[in-house]
């Protein structure tokens, strides 16, 4: 069976997308170019540093993503180089990677909330954009149609 774009929008999938992907930034201490190219690189499977390369044209340029992701074990080393018969490192989205993308996912297809309590990032209201995005949160998940 092949989705088609009216399935998309029957299924309104991407109707909350701005809110669960603030959502995931700022409990993950990511930036959005962060999360979308884990996104990218999780969809392109293993991958080399080209390939992150090629990625990260579709985004804002940051000289030190590559390091704070692979730091921060969003990235893991799949085959190290070991200077002889393999001859580049391959990489891959690590587990913490691809649990975050999962649960966004349910999160759009409405499987899951996203934690709305004391511990969330929101809600402790420190500015206006905390209050609003509170206030979306809480709107989403009151939508019955969600």
């Amino acid at each position: 069976m092949r989705i088609e774009a009216t399935d998309l929008r029957e299924m309104q999938l991407f109707r909350y997308y701005r809110l669960v992907r603030k959502w995931a930034c700022k409990t993950y201490e990511l930036t959005d170019g962060d999360l979308e190219l884990l996104v990218y690189l999780d969809c392109v499977g293993r991958f080399t540093r080209n390939d992150y390369k090629n990625g990260t044209y579709l985004i804002s340029w940051d000289k030190h993503r590559w390091e704070r992701l692979r730091k921060k074990e969003w990235i893991s080393v799949w085959r190290a180089r070991n200077h002889t018969t393999q001859k580049y490192t391959i990489y891959q989205t690590s587990i913490k990677c691809k649990l975050l993308i999962t649960r966004m996912y349910n999160i759009l297809l409405g499987n899951e909330d996203i934690p709305f309590k004391k511990t969330s990032v929101f809600y402790k209201d420190k500015t206006y954009t905390d209050k609003v995005f509170n206030k979306a949160i809480d709107d989403m998940l009151k939508d019955p149609e969600r």
